[in-house]
């Protein structure tokens, strides 16, 4: 996501670290699956601790098929999360409790300040997911994540619910 918003190659954020890890799923429609990249010997550890764990799998080939077409024909539709996220941004900015600047929204991700004069968090956050809508929260702020099962309409529903809620 930060690559596909910044243009800046995936390569390029690599190469300041020592390993990477991605997921396959969601924004880039994969059933299942990650990506863990890194020199020999982090990788061979790292099958070491997953085996140790329990997370071997048998037969997974089949899963690599939609991890290779997620990477070769997914990556682009990643701009639509991160448009959708602008959106929701946008609209909720002036309701009360939203404390967001939404020029900070460059991907899927909304991480905003919640200070509603009658409703907590957890308040909140009960009243959307009564009506299907799912955030995290920590102490005074929420995050939200679009993804390739948000679409349009969800965008709109979500907003309909902020403002209900918080001007109801």
């Amino acid at each position: 996501n930060a690559s596909q918003a910044t243009g800046i190659p995936v390569k390029e954020y690599a190469a300041i670290g020592d390993s990477l890890m991605f997921c396959l799923s969601k924004g880039l429609s994969a059933p299942v699956g990650s990506v863990l990249v890194g020199d020999r010997d982090f990788i061979d550890y790292a099958r070491r601790v997953r085996k140790a764990l329990g997370g071997g799998m048998r037969q997974v080939g089949v899963l690599a098929a939609p991890g290779i077409v997620a990477l070769t024909e997914m990556v682009d539709r990643l701009k639509e999360d991160h448009e959708r996220a602008k959106k929701l941004a946008l609209s909720i900015t002036d309701l009360p409790g939203i404390i967001l600047n939404p020029d900070h929204i460059e991907t899927n991700m909304i991480i905003f300040d919640f200070s509603h004069p009658s409703l907590t968090i957890l308040d909140f956050l009960t009243k959307l997911e009564e009506r299907r809508i799912l955030a995290l929260a920590t102490t005074g702020r929420i995050r939200f994540v679009t993804h390739k099962d948000i679409d349009d309409d969800d965008i709109d529903r979500a907003y309909s619910a902020f403002q209900d809620i918080l001007t109801g």
